[in-house]
């Protein structure tokens, strides 16, 4: 205990003394009155300099809200401007659009009347030709001539392969059409969309206030003003679709009158050729009929003929055989008399008689059979004439039928208009 407490004593008499502050320095009255001077003036310079700032601040606060109030107001004004320059455009834009519709759904009808025409020249004129030709085929014997019914049908099929080839390409150049005209449809349509797009952000801004609550400042970092088209552009990008437009209506204005003269044309001539085919096939048949009757005529006497000659035969051959009894009885007689006795073998007037009416009898015999062999050798001639004249009568009636029953019934179907 004695050393702690001998320790603490060593310590504290170890402690600095404790350091007392001069007095304060004191000034004189002048020194007081000359620092309540300067005071006053830096007092009123500050409330000079705050008045001036208050009325500059003033000044500026006016002339920023006169300032954003014009800005405002002509910004406004330009927005009015540029709706009105979109609608107008937007106008003219669903003006010339109205009319490429109206050619391209013309043009599409136009196109239709081209289809049907060629499905009716593929299908109907020219299957039915090649089926006549086909027909003509079967026609037998001398009547598998190459004649103007043949003729006017191979030109017939070229005639419409020609109408075809005509109807083919004009179809082609009406699709290379109606797909500009949609091609144009499809820029004008997006260049709508776009200016529907713009009238609506703009109205939008339009309606906007300096009070509103859904107002923001950006504090990006990339431009707040990423426009890079000219305005001399985008009035150019407009008046390049209009103008695109309207050469797309104006050239196919005169394809729909140039599509009307070919069809009318291919039309005309294909009814032309028909007209000349069937009188071909009507004079033909004429004479095929004509030829037929005569033919008919020439059986009918070919058969009376032959019925004559068949009965000249029989009467030729009774003669004969009568004759021939004739010719038996002298000779009976010759050959009975051949027996006399003696001197009664005599050659006697009878005799001779005998003898001359076997020779006159054999003539006439050999004349009748010589008559009877060409009676039967014509004949012959006249049955074979009949045989020939009947298969060319069914050779004719067969080509009647192809020309008048197939190939005229078949081509009654074949009807041309304009489509």
């Amino acid at each position: 205990m004695d050393k702690a407490k001998k320790g603490e004593i060593s310590i504290m008499n170890n402690k600095a003394p404790a350091l007392i502050p001069p007095p304060p320095l004191k000034f004189t009255l002048d020194q007081w009155h000359l620092n309540n001077r300067h005071r006053y003036r830096c007092s009123e310079a500050q409330q000079e300099l705050a008045d001036r700032l208050l009325n500059e601040c003033q000044r500026v606060c006016e002339f920023s809200s006169e300032t954003a109030r014009n800005n405002k107001e002509e910004t406004d004004h330009r927005l009015r401007e540029k709706l009105e320059d979109i609608e107008f455009r937007k106008k003219e834009l669903l003006r010339i659009r109205k009319e490429v519709l109206l050619e391209s759904d013309a043009l599409s009808m136009y196109k239709q009347r081209i289809m049907d025409a060629l499905a009716s020249v593929r299908r109907n004129a020219l299957v039915i030709c090649e089926k006549c030709l086909i027909f003509r085929e079967h026609r037998l014997g001398i009547d598998l001539v190459r004649d103007d019914a043949e003729k006017e049908l191979l030109k017939e099929c070229e005639v419409i392969r020609g109408a075809e080839s005509l109807l083919v390409r004009t179809l082609e150049q009406t699709q290379e059409q109606i797909r500009r005209l949609k091609a144009t449809l499809y820029y004008m349509d997006h260049e709508l969309e776009d200016k529907e797009n713009n009238i609506r952000i703009d109205r939008h801004n339009l309606t906007l206030r300096e009070t509103g609550l859904n107002l923001s400042i950006y504090h990006g970092a990339s431009r707040l003003d990423p426009s890079t088209i000219e305005l001399n552009e985008w009035e150019m990008q407009t008046n390049n679709n209009i103008v695109a437009a309207s050469k797309e209506v104006n050239s196919a204005r005169p394809l729909r009158c140039y599509i009307d003269r070919i069809i009318k044309q291919a039309v005309d001539d294909l009814t032309e050729q028909k007209h000349a085919t069937d009188e071909a096939f009507r004079k033909r048949i004429e004479e095929t009929k004509e030829a037929k009757t005569k033919l008919e005529l020439q059986h009918s006497e070919i058969m009376r003929q032959a019925a004559e000659m068949k009965q000249n035969i029989t009467r030729i051959e009774k003669s004969i055989a009568e004759k021939e009894g004739f010719l038996a009885l002298a000779h009976t007689r010759m050959g009975n008399r051949c027996q006399r006795p003696g001197l009664e073998l005599t050659r006697d007037l009878v005799e001779i008689n005998l003898l001359k009416e076997v020779y006159e009898l054999r003539d006439v015999v050999s004349q009748l059979q010589a008559s009877m062999f060409e009676a039967q050798a014509s004949l012959r001639y006249l049955l074979k004439t009949q045989i020939q004249i009947e298969e060319d009568i069914n050779v004719k009636t067969n080509t009647l039928k192809i020309d008048e029953v197939d190939c005229m019934t078949l081509r009654q179907s074949m009807d041309y208009h304009a489509y």
